[in-house]
């Protein structure tokens, strides 16, 4: 299949919904006063294992009090809290799991103007570069590479 890159943009049809999650609403509520609004990448690869467990460690262990997570799915396919969160946040971190970027690529499609600072996770840490699953990797390693590369993060926060 040829690809016809003479357009900047991929038009993407997403189906609304009416339905809301109370509770993904009032957890974007509750969060909504903090700072850093971390998006992720959430790559079925080993880079989006890390990136995704990264984000995780660094909002909900390493630096709660400043960090949310943003649920990604939900803030690209719904206008609502999820939404919001990277709309009025001071700083936007997008862990990427590679030079691909996707997590940014589609904040960006659905918020003018967001500028995240973008962090490519799978410079942050030594590994066999040619691996792309998460089954090619022990789970002490993916747990280690996370931590590790959570801990770099947050050094510079």
């Amino acid at each position: 299949m040829k690809e016809n890159f003479e357009n900047e943009y991929e038009l993407v049809r997403i189906e609304r919904i009416k339905n809301v999650c109370p509770m993904c609403e009032d957890y974007a509520k509750q969060q909504s006063e903090k700072p850093i609004v971390v998006m992720s990448c959430e790559g079925a690869c080993l880079r989006g294992e890390v990136s995704r467990r990264a984000a995780n460690l660094i909002c909900h262990s390493l630096l709660p009090e400043k960090t949310v997570r943003l649920c990604l799915g939900g803030a690209f396919t719904k206008d609502g809290g999820q939404r919001n969160l990277v709309r009025n946040a001071e700083r936007i971190l997008a862990l990427e799991g590679c030079f691909i970027k996707c997590a940014s690529r589609m904040m960006k499609g659905v918020v003018d103007g967001m500028e995240p600072e973008v962090i490519i996770t799978d410079k942050l840490f030594d590994f066999d570069t040619n691996l792309f699953g998460i089954d090619e990797m022990s789970e002490e390693d993916i747990k280690a590479n996370s931590l590790e590369v959570a801990k770099r993060i947050v050094e510079k926060l």
